[in-house]
């Protein structure tokens, strides 16, 4: 057996959470040159590197998926929110299933199904810890009432705002995944006047470390409980890992050497011949795609982008199935079948396009 003793130094796994507009995704921004998945949309005043914004969940594992194989230099992952992700997940679970919210599942399943698919995406994103790069989740939190059992009455306390019923299992999954989960708020002090009248004042940003009956909150490192909402406070926890894979050793060209000139053998340069007039050179017509990109909905264009499948490749595997002829345009398809079939079940889509590519011997 491989004995491992000491520490291990890897990229960091960090989920921060607090209420809108504090500041969550410029705090983000300053990890290790971090790349952005904006499924919420909030970035566009950050100077940062971002990929489209996912329009399903398919595309969300896709990216995730072609990082694992190529990093691109990058040394951070920022999700940004996780809640929001949540929601493309739960739509994906509606569409493969044929049920129009997630409440009509019954008995909570729907819930049970959500919780799976996002334990899934928390599996990939650890294969990028693997790859080298820190993955960062942001999300809101919510105020809930919390009862403990053996008290009597009940206390306001902030949470995750994932998995809002069912027992929030998206949180549950979430804070166990992490290595470190950072809660940030304004710290306010009431103070009471001369007259007896309650004031508040402050309004500091703070992030809190360790966990307290009002929020949840967890770090590996050792850490103050409460810190400055400040990078640098947690800055020397976040490694930088080498994620470019080393080059080989590539051997200098020697350059060849001329041997003895012999004079009597060296023929005479011939006169450059008289440039004849060139024909005018005709700019060539790009023909018009059989089918224009904005008929295709959008969740499906992105997904054929990025796996680089035509509208005539998606028309030949819908009639290998037998759903449709091949000549009717996608745009002509039931938008129940091109959310539920195509983009709920674009793996298996793409297999059978694969299939049909494969020309046999």
């Amino acid at each position: 057996m491989k004995i491992i003793s000491g520490k291990i130094i890897k990229p960091q796994k960090v989920v921060i959470y607090g209420p809108e507009g504090i500041g969550k995704s410029t705090f983000a921004a300053q990890f290790p040159k971090p790349l952005f998945i904006d499924t919420e949309g909030s970035t566009s005043h950050l100077e940062v590197d971002r990929l489209p914004r996912p329009t399903s969940w398919q595309m969300l594992k896709q990216y995730i998926k072609d990082l694992k194989g190529d990093t691109m230099g990058y040394h951070t992952l920022v999700i940004d929110t996780a809640d929001w992700a949540e929601r493309l997940c739960e739509e994906a679970v509606c569409q493969s299933n044929g049920k129009v919210g997630i409440e009509d599942f019954g008995y909570g399943k729907g819930y049970t199904y959500v919780k799976e698919e996002f334990g899934r995406l928390l599996d990939s994103l650890s294969d990028l810890i693997d790859a080298g790069m820190n993955v960062v989740l942001t999300a809101h939190s919510i105020i809930r009432k919390f009862e403990l059992p053996e008290e009597t009455g009940a206390y306001d306390r902030y949470e995750l705002k994932l998995g809002q019923k069912a027992g929030n299992q998206c949180a549950a999954l979430v804070k166990e995944w992490a290595d470190m989960v950072l809660f940030v708020n304004y710290k306010e002090i009431v103070i009471t006047t001369k007259d007896n009248k309650k004031k508040v004042s402050g309004g500091k940003r703070v992030m809190y470390t360790a966990h307290n009956p009002c929020w949840d909150a967890k770090n590996r490192h050792g850490l103050a409980e409460e810190l400055s909402f400040d990078y640098q406070e947690i800055a020397h926890c976040i490694p930088v890992m080498n994620t470019t894979p080393p080059q080989p050793p590539v051997s200098p060209a020697v350059p060849p050497q001329p041997g003895p000139a012999e004079p009597d053998l060296i023929p005479e340069a011939p006169a450059p011949p008289k440039e004849s007039p060139k024909p005018p050179v005709q700019a060539e017509t790009k023909q018009p795609d059989v089918q224009a990109p904005e008929a295709i909905p959008q969740a499906l264009a992105d997904l054929m982008t990025a796996n680089n499948v035509t509208a005539q490749d998606i028309q030949q595997a819908v009639a290998h199935k037998g759903y449709f002829p091949a000549d009717m345009p996608i745009a002509d398809y039931p938008e129940d079948f091109v959310m539920g079939c195509l983009v709920a079940a674009f793996p298996q889509m793409l297999q059978v396009i694969n299939q049909l590519k494969k020309v046999p011997f």
